[in-house]
């Protein structure tokens, strides 16, 4: 599976587990729909549930006259995944390369001014981790 596809099913998957709950397991079959399975999309998934209070953190810090809880879920988790990426992925993505995939990621599955607002947070989230 391409990095592309493996963040665009790990974004289904924790869109599952943050809308409904559903176990992280449970959330990955069901992306995979019977595809076989991808080490990179269980790791983002896994990784993001993980991490996920301190990435939140990093989001809010970053985020004007918004909290997280009224971000669309999508954006949320488009914002978590690269935030994964930028400080918890062991492989050495490129930060450059993270952030153009999410923004390519909200032109597919967010709304018109998704792909700005992903660029903005990450933007932000790139300059103080510098």
């Amino acid at each position: 599976m391409k990095r592309r596809t493996a963040r665009e099913k790990a974004l289904q998957a924790l869109f599952q587990i943050d809308v409904s709950e559903t176990d992280i397991n449970e959330a990955i079959e069901h992306v995979l729909d019977g595809a076989p399975h991808d080490q990179y999309l269980t790791m983002v998934v896994e990784g993001v549930t993980k991490y996920r209070d301190e990435i939140d953190q990093m989001i809010q810090k970053h985020l004007e006259k918004w909290t997280i809880e009224r971000l669309a879920t999508v954006d949320r988790n488009i914002l978590r995944i690269a935030i994964f990426e930028f400080k918890y992925t062991e492989e050495a993505v490129p930060v450059n390369v993270v952030l153009d995939e999410a923004i390519e990621v909200a032109k597919l599955f967010g709304d018109d001014k998704s792909p700005k607002f992903i660029n903005g947070v990450l933007s932000k989230v790139k300059a103080d981790m510098q």
